[in-house]
């Protein structure tokens, strides 16, 4: 009896310490919103996945319609939907006119057009374009792992 206890105490004291150096040892402020905090520490290339690929976005009239992984779009947050990557998959996608990218996950099933590889976000669209009227763009897709 007297020995179980010393192992709830042990665990117990093991728990709180583990806490303290976890919160002593965050140096970076992760973002609460859970889409950016899953890109926040997804940071190097491990594979290209196109080298060359036309992206769209997803038009204001699917804002809140429900995604294939169960969620609904939101066209101000930063997703994408890909045809054959995992959900939760982090890209980066780059606008070979200028360069611009941008971190995105893989929430959804698309595009449903076959000249089209993939399908962000407005918002995640418009932040890498050159032509705010532009519904395509030439990306290269990039899929990124995490930082350890």
């Amino acid at each position: 009896m007297k020995l179980t206890q010393n192992y709830i105490l042990l665990l117990f004291f093991w728990l709180f310490m583990s806490q303290m150096f976890v919160s002593c040892s965050a140096q970076h402020k992760i973002p609460k919103d859970s889409i950016e905090a899953e890109i926040y520490n997804y940071k190097k290339v491990v594979k290209v996945v196109r080298k060359e690929g036309i992206a769209s976005y997803y038009a204001d009239r699917f804002h809140g319609n429900k995604m294939a992984n169960g969620q609904k779009l939101d066209n101000h947050k930063q997703t994408c939907a890909h045809r054959t990557l995992p959900f939760g998959t982090i890209l980066k996608v780059t606008n070979l006119k200028n360069q611009k990218w941008v971190e995105v996950v893989v929430t959804d099933r698309g595009p449903h057009k076959k000249s089209r590889h993939i399908d962000l976000t407005k918002k995640a669209f418009m932040e890498i374009t050159h032509n705010k009227g532009a519904g395509e763009l030439k990306v290269r897709i990039e899929i990124l792992e995490p930082i350890e």
